[in-house]
């Protein structure tokens, strides 16, 4: 995961959000990381982070098998173009895969495949190449969407 965070705390603009044990946010979210472009360091009022790393399961989303120690997943929005040469459908009609829990795979995400999202459980020697790739992409994309509604500092 660190090798993930690293590169993902080195592009310009990124705000991560950590939630911590005893801050503000929900219990749930505690340990888990949330990627915006935010380039004045505010969270964006109209916007969802364009990726996260999530540590555990969630309500709902627990077919990745995240709650034992060492497991978490990666999950990237790519928008449909990308989902659909990555994944080889449109995420709009993709199916859900049977196993979810399988390590250094990409695949649609169980819960945003529908809207571009695609996640990898514990990116490995198979999928950290793509992976830093797709979120390089996100965050550009975030950034061309910051420059048609902000402006930037």
């Amino acid at each position: 995961m660190e090798q993930i965070l690293d590169v993902v705390r080195g592009f310009d603009g990124v705000l991560e959000l950590a939630p911590t044990e005893g801050s503000e946010f929900p219990e749930i979210a505690w340990g888990d990381h949330f990627f915006y472009y935010a380039p004045n360091g505010q969270v964006p009022q109209r916007e969802q982070p364009y990726a996260t790393i999530v540590t555990k399961n969630y309500p709902g989303d627990t077919r990745s098998d995240l709650d034992p120690p060492g497991r978490w997943r990666l999950n990237i929005h790519v928008g449909k173009d990308t989902f659909t040469k990555i994944i080889r459908e449109d995420p709009r009609s993709a199916g859900t895969p049977k196993d979810l829990s399988e390590a250094d795979v990409v695949f649609p995400h169980p819960v945003y495949g529908r809207q571009g999202w695609v996640a990898v459980v514990n990116p490995g020697e198979g999928t950290t190449a793509t992976a830093i790739a797709l979120l390089h992409d996100a965050h550009e994309a975030a950034r061309r969407r910051c420059a048609d509604r902000c402006r930037e500092p």
